[in-house]
């Protein structure tokens, strides 16, 4: 339930003059709950405002902006007065776009996120995969900031995939990518050779 006083226009305004002063710090701010709006982030990252698409991509960047994951497993979009809690199917972003520069052991990856965000992929940024339940298929995200995540984009995941390469790690073949000097094991070589 939405507080009366609280509404998308007092989070934009409020979200717009931190803006102004550069990334907003919103892991510091710690301001009252004022309930829960009726926004959600679906499963294809597109932002819902009382069930219809907030079509204005400015806007979507905006509220990213002051987006924040909490230890309470909710999302809130945080001000330094008031602070809102939102639903998120999944992640709240999706990588739509990777970039690679050079190979092997020193190849870095970096990826563009549908809010703009630029990812590189490194030990404060890792990427992780998940086995997604019901196609035993993986599911990469990657660390945006915070404890905020993007979900690569399917396409964007059989790029990642042309890019693996068999690596030992603790004495097992995986196949997975490096970046940023760190290998990131998909899955297990052998569970690879079995399905195909």
């Amino acid at each position: 339930m939405t507080s009366k006083s609280t509404g998308l226009g007092s989070i934009e305004e409020q979200a717009r003059k931190a803006k102004k002063r550069g990334p907003a710090p919103v892991h510091l701010w710690n301001p009252p709950f004022c309930g829960d709006l009726e926004m959600r982030i679906a499963h294809d990252g597109t932002w819902f405002y009382m069930g219809t698409p907030i079509g204005r991509k400015p806007l979507v960047q905006l509220f990213a902006s002051v987006l924040r994951h909490d230890d309470d497993g909710k999302y809130y979009l945080v001000t330094p007065v008031e602070k809102c809690g939102i639903e998120v199917e999944d992640v709240p972003f999706l990588a739509v776009e990777m970039e690679t520069e050079g190979t092997g052991k020193e190849q870095v990856l970096t990826f563009r996120t549908n809010v703009e965000d630029h990812v590189v992929i490194d030990d404060a940024h890792p990427i992780r995969f998940e086995i997604e339940q019901g196609t035993d298929g993986l599911r990469p995200y990657i660390h945006v900031r915070g404890q905020l995540e993007a979900r690569v984009a399917r396409a964007v995941f059989y790029e990642l995939v042309g890019l693996g390469e068999d690596e030992d790690v603790d004495g097992v073949s995986h196949f997975g990518v490096w970046s940023s000097g760190i290998f990131y094991p998909m899955a297990k070589s052998s569970s690879l050779q079995e399905s195909a």
